[in-house]
């Protein structure tokens, strides 16, 4: 969709034009799904840039448990992994008392909006989605609905906050032009200026953390190879087995970026350094040019264990009080409410709901 938004209409206020905290450049939300193990590249690709954000941006950090059941999970490992991610959110360095640390499906104004998200979104615009593509296969009238308006939903997770940008990664791009299109057809359709177009925020180096077994595919946690992982619950144990049999080739290491060129597995571990050590790559490949993988490993493990064992250690105390974890996501969900639900009373009244009494 093109063309400028149009101005409000006269007697339509916005209820919740606060601007951000003096300071501030603007309100992100990010959210993260509750399924499998929470890995590196979860922490390298968005929490670590998340934990960034804090200081410049007022933020939302939310766990996506609506989006998780698009497909089948099992409800006790739901539950369980969700109070891990967000333990995992917080030893990281999310602080959940400067901002709001909630799970989904606590503020009910997602899925509201949601609904009205899907009276508004085209057909035409879902069927170029090509993320429900890929998650669909060959399947495609055995997914589920869910996974269909799947990017109605995150359009309603940002805009209910009316958030000015969105943290995203090459796979979330389209949904993020979604949202926007979306925005902008409310906007036009009932003659308000109620949604802001939100912007994206390109993460960083690190973003995108290969498989330990084959450089060529994306860390996943549906890999069923847990070696191909570091996960962010692994001992320093567990963590120097998977580094020391992480797929490389026999060549040492090169001396500069260009002679990485055709080896996946090399740059992948290079890259990991480098966003463990925060250097970028070039001064990675500098500074191990010509090492053996054996001792490059070894450093490599020294490196991974130092940053990720005060993490590892901050989510066990977590997790053996889960009653904490709740608490903090209880407070997170009343702060995320205080701001969703006058969005979504504006939203109603815009389309012409009755008021409740």
């Amino acid at each position: 969709m093109s063309g400028s938004t149009p101005p409000a209409r006269e007697g339509a206020p916005s209820e919740d034009n606060r601007p951000s905290p003096a300071g501030l450049k603007g309100r992100i939300l990010s959210g993260i799904q509750p399924t499998g193990n929470i890995h590196l590249g979860n922490y390298l690709g968005a929490i670590r840039n998340w934990v960034g954000l804090q200081k410049d941006f007022e933020c939302l950090f939310c766990i996506v448990d609506l989006h998780a059941i698009t497909v089948w999970q099992d409800p006790q490992e739901l539950t369980r992994t969700t109070r891990e991610v967000a333990a995992a959110m917080i030893a990281a360095g999310i602080d959940p008392a400067a901002n709001a640390l909630f799970v989904q499906s606590h503020v009910p104004a997602h899925a509201q909006l949601a609904w009205v998200f899907n009276c508004v979104a085209r057909l035409g615009w879902l069927n170029r989605m090509t993320q429900f593509k890929d998650k669909a296969g060959k399947n495609r009238e055995n997914a589920s609905a869910g996974l269909y308006v799947y990017p109605n939903l995150m359009a309603a997770d940002i805009l209910v906050y009316k958030a000015t940008h969105v943290p995203v990664g090459e796979d979330q791009k389209q949904h993020l032009e979604l949202a926007r299109d979306i925005a902008q057809k409310f906007n036009n359709d009932y003659g308000v200026a109620l949604f802001p177009q939100p912007e994206p925020v390109i993460r960083g180096p690190g973003m995108r953390v290969m498989s330990l077994r084959d450089g060529s595919k994306k860390m996943s946690k549906s890999d069923p190879s847990d070696f191909s992982r570091i996960n962010m619950t692994d001992d320093a144990e567990t963590i120097a087995g998977k580094v020391r049999k992480a797929t490389t080739d026999p060549n040492p290491l090169p001396d500069s970026v260009a002679g990485l060129e055709g080896r996946a597995e090399a740059a992948n571990l290079l890259n990991i350094y480098a966003a463990l050590t925060d250097q970028t790559l070039e001064q990675a490949v500098a500074e191990q040019a010509g090492q053996q993988f054996s001792q490059f490993k070894a450093r490599l493990t020294e490196t991974a264990v130092a940053v990720l064992g005060p993490i590892n250690a901050e989510m066990k105390r977590l997790m053996n009080d889960p009653a904490e974890i709740d608490r903090i996501l209880a407070k997170g969900a009343a702060k995320a409410n205080s701001i969703a639900a006058p969005v979504l009373r504006e939203v109603y009244k815009t389309v012409g709901f009755l008021p409740a009494v």
